[in-house]
């Protein structure tokens, strides 16, 4: 599987140029799933903010690039319904559109619908997080961002790459630079801060930072 990771979506021309390496052609000529389920679980998790990533309404870019189709992958459905089906659905798309909102609850369902396992075997399939979706695929998320309590308690996420994620940096007070370093210092391994012009791109374990803004490593000792 082909990763990039986003803070807000793709919000530049770097970014966006990353998409469509990953895809190996261009987005009118690729099919994509929104993944909208973790836009609930938060604390200020409402319907609105669903509704607006899968319209393309939102002000992070994914689903309204130009894409051949979209559709929409709830990921809370998906134990009633047959695996064969939706399997069959997501190994057709080329993209996963997954939204922002509580890592940990995104976590969860991406556990209990089967998908976390699925992803592994997806090796053509270009996976694009925005923020809690990019965060559910690191090794922990940390207590900062411990909102909605998963059953098993604690901040660990799914561990598919190294490196966490402090998303959002410099957008508010609780997202300084001194906020992200007092955060990864909880963190046991390295950790990226990064902006809404930043994105993680990730190739066959090859981790590249592509950015028009801010970013930094922390711990990278670790």
């Amino acid at each position: 599987m082909k990763l990039l990771l986003t803070d807000s979506g793709v919000r530049n021309a770097s970014i966006l140029a990353a998409l469509v390496d990953l895809l190996g052609k261009p987005i009118a000529e690729a099919g994509a799933l929104c993944i909208p389920t973790a836009g609930y679980g938060g604390p200020y998790g409402d319907p609105g903010g669903p509704w607006r990533f899968i319209s393309g309404q939102s002000p992070s870019p994914m689903a309204e690039l130009g894409w051949k189709s979209v559709g929409v992958l709830e990921l809370t459905a998906l134990p009633s319904i047959d695996k064969e089906r939706w399997v069959s659905w997501v190994r057709e798309a080329d993209a996963l559109l997954v939204n922002g909102g509580d890592a940990l609850y995104l976590c969860h369902w991406m556990r209990e619908s089967g998908l976390a396992d699925l992803l592994p075997s997806l090796r053509d399939t270009v996976y694009v997080g925005l923020s809690a979706g990019s965060m559910v695929l690191t090794p922990r998320v940390g207590e900062y961002f411990v909102d909605w309590k998963p059953p098993t308690s604690g901040d660990s996420a799914l561990g598919v790459v190294d490196s966490s994620i402090f998303p959002h940096l410099n957008s508010g007070p609780e997202y300084t630079m001194a906020e992200a370093e007092r955060w990864a210092a909880g963190i046991n391994g390295p950790a990226y801060a990064i902006d809404a012009q930043t994105a993680i791109k990730v190739t066959d374990g090859e981790v590249e930072v592509v950015s028009e803004g801010h970013w930094k490593l922390l711990n990278p000792a670790s």
